[in-house]
């Protein structure tokens, strides 16, 4: 390995002239670097792979023209630097869509790296503050922040760092102050907001606010904490940042990218098949308990073989491809009859399904499962190109189960699957299915047709195009949906009038429960029953931020309602049961029967700040108690038929006072590990009326 500048000039000079082993010393030294570049950059996006591949040809194609040797880290770094800046560019001029950092599940290109790990782990102290500052600095600053922790640990140098931003030390010197200086104050920001109890005048501030760090809050904010005697305090104490990052454990290269993970193959030629294969290196870093820890997943495609490929040549050397690699076998894997079958991005569908030989898609594993086994999705992401369609059911005694192993995060990004295929279809009872993160379906991400018995929880369904999840059709019976996120959903093709959270529709069947979930940013409804003719029972759920014109379409027609209990033509008629349940920020109603005629029964349910009507209930003969309505357009639309008593609109002038909060950060934030709704006081008054905002009595 490479440890002077002197002997990296050497190796430098002798891979110039095509020594290979030199080649293989440099892209082996310099690789972690690389790898924390961007990483920390891009706050480990799925497209860090693909940076750091395209960083690493950039290296070993330009090599030969490498004037000054003794210059290679910086020169690397900032060909890395720059592919990070042509990354996000080109990801502004597509428009991506930027969620609330608040609301973080995964991440997306302008995203910031504290996204992630505020999710993932629970971070403690100052540490923890630095991080979630972090997500207040702008684009520039948070890239410079990256680059200044490996000058903190001693990675780079400040030549190099000035070199990588293409500017002179005294500049670099000038732009990390200013950064400090952001830092610092979006650090006091976080100390304010989380202050116990909270100043009265940041709270007016933050009246409105949903909870997103943007540069407008921020200068608000910031503005509020520099000129409050009190919140100004909140600068004092504070541990100077280059402490602070010491202990924030490095992003390290995953062990499939070591030699060992290819036996007999040089780094050159494992790394160009690794990301041949598209393998990515998903690292994101926390402190727990003020000691470093460093979190990872690893994604990679669905499974499918890749072609065979040439290993990257010192830039004197001839070209020459690879052989290919021997053919699978064709032989069909036996069927495991007794415990889990193990799927992992590194897989084979030639496999056994046992931990050590993994398949490597979803619909191998449903084709083998059987009652009584589970199927253990390993993390990273699944990139299938076909839906996947279950049809094996279990029984009461032996059910299935699809689960992610232990801690890991697996991910199926269905946006290969054709437009005219829902990404996962279920024609099976028994089912737990948990742990998963779908996104990216060109339809509904995952349908379940006249399923019996099965339970959902602990899932994010997310930026699909239809919907999240939709239970549907007759004889849908005894099915739970629990602890589980469903949001921005929607159909670019139209003007918000598709794309929802969680649907109950078109059939019918008791004995459905949907329990301490959260809709929340589609473009249309949030939770809909839309044509369901049996009961329903829904609590402790949370609506917010439904239809909402997030994407700057024109003619944005979306109806936005919270909770839409009804649906059809003629409407369906069934008394859905709910308690608990908070809507709130949706563009039109919080609650609306939508022309269901059923006796709905209302209990301790709240509606805060909808544009349009808190309840609407202008058809069903429907019991409401216990309910408030606050600071929508309208408290609520009634039918001479609706039973009302101790909702606010029964009993005097009430206001948002009634509140403990307004600030719906704390429910709007990551959930705690074990999958449960985050504690909050937002909503709640004290006095048994609304919804409790916890996740169970």
């Amino acid at each position: 390995m490479a440890e002077t500048i002197v002997e990296t000039a050497e190796l430098v000079a002798a891979a110039q002239a095509g020594d290979r082993a030199a080649l293989e010393e440099l892209t082996a030294a310099h690789l972690p670097l690389v790898y924390n570049v961007i990483g920390r950059a891009l706050n480990g996006h799925a497209d860090v792979d693909d940076l750091v591949q395209e960083t690493m040809e950039r290296v070993v194609r330009n090599l030969r023209g490498l004037r000054e040797p003794e210059r290679f880290r910086s020169w690397v770094v900032a060909i890395a630097y720059r592919e990070i800046q042509l990354h996000l560019r080109k990801a502004r001029r597509l428009g991506f869509p930027r969620r609330p950092e608040a609301l973080t599940e995964v991440p997306d290109p302008a995203g910031d790296f504290a996204e992630r790990t505020v999710t993932e782990l629970v971070l403690t102290g100052q540490r923890r503050e630095l991080v979630e500052a972090t997500r207040w600095l702008d684009d520039g600053d948070r890239h410079l922040l990256a680059l200044w922790w490996h000058e903190a640990a001693g990675d780079l140098t400040r030549t190099e760092l000035a070199a990588a931003l293409g500017i002179g030390q005294p500049h670099a010197a000038v732009r990390l102050q200013r950064m400090k200086a952001q830092l610092e104050t979006a650090r006091a920001i976080v100390r304010a907001l989380a202050a116990s109890p909270r100043c009265g005048g940041l709270a007016t501030v933050v009246d409105g606010w949903n909870g997103v760090a943007r540069p407008l809050w921020r200068k608000r904010l910031s503005r509020h904490v520099r000129e409050c005697t009190g919140c100004g305090g909140h600068r004092h104490g504070l541990i100077p940042p280059e402490r602070l990052l010491h202990g924030i454990g490095a992003v390290a290269v995953p062990a499939v990218f070591t030699k060992a993970a290819l036996p007999g193959t040089s780094l050159l030629g494992s790394l160009q098949q690794l990301f041949q294969h598209k393998a990515a290196a998903v690292a994101t870093v926390a402190v727990v308990a003020g000691g470093g820890f460093a979190y990872a997943v690893y994604e990679t495609p669905d499974g499918r073989e890749a072609p065979a490929v040439s290993a990257p040549q010192a830039p004197a050397a001839p070209s020459a491809a690879s052989p290919a690699p021997p053919a699978a076998s064709s032989a069909a894997p036996p069927a495991r009859t007794t415990g889990e079958i193990f799927v992992s991005p590194t897989g084979a569908d030639t496999g056994d399904g046992s931990i050590d030989r993994p398949l490597a898609t979803l619909s191998a594993a449903v084709a083998l499962v059987r009652p009584g086994q589970t199927i253990t999705l390993r993390g990273g992401t699944y990139r299938p190109a076909d839906p996947v369609t279950i049809t094996t059911s279990g029984t009461a005694e032996q059910r299935i189960t699809l689960t992610n192993y232990r801690d890991e995060a697996p991910v199926i990004d269905a946006s290969r699957i054709p437009a005219d295929k829902w990404a996962i279809t279920q024609r099976a009872d028994h089912w737990t299915v948990q742990g998963l993160e779908i996104k990216g379906s060109r339809s509904h991400a995952y349908v379940c047709l006249s399923c019996k018995h099965d339970v959902f929880r602990r899932l994010s369904v997310h930026d699909n195009v239809e919907s999240g999840l939709t239970l549907r059709d007759d004889g849908t019976v005894g099915n739970q949906v629990l602890d589980s996120d469903f949001y921005r959903n929607r159909n670019p093709a139209d003007q918000g009038q598709t794309g929802i959270g969680l649907g109950v529709k078109f059939g019918d069947g008791d004995g459905n429960l949907i329990r301490g979930c959260r809709a929340f940013d589609n473009a249309d409804d949030g939770f809909d029953l839309g044509d369901f003719r049996s009961p329903v029972t829904l609590e402790y759920n949370w609506a917010f931020g439904n239809g909402v014109n997030r994407w700057g379409v024109r003619d944005w027609q979306s109806n936005g309602n919270g909770f839409t209990l009804g649906g059809g033509s003629p409407p369906a008629a069934a008394a859905h049961r709910l308690r608990h349940n908070a809507a709130w920020d949706n563009v039109h109603h919080g609650f609306t029967d939508s022309g269901n005629r059923a006796a709905l029964q209302l209990t301790n349910n709240t509606a805060f700040r909808n544009g349009a009507t808190g309840f609407a209930v202008t058809d069903a003969p429907a019991t409401l108690r216990s309910s408030v309505s606050i600071d929508n357009e309208t408290a609520v639309r009634a039918n001479a038929a609706v039973q009302s008593s101790r909702n606010t609109w029964d009993e005097g002038t009430w206001t948002r006072s009634m509140f403990r909060t307004t600030d719906p950060v704390t429910a709007q934030s990551p959930r705690p590990l074990d999958g449960s709704l985050p504690p909050t006081s937002f909503l709640t008054t004290g006095n048994g009326m609304g919804a409790s905002m916890s996740g169970g009595d």
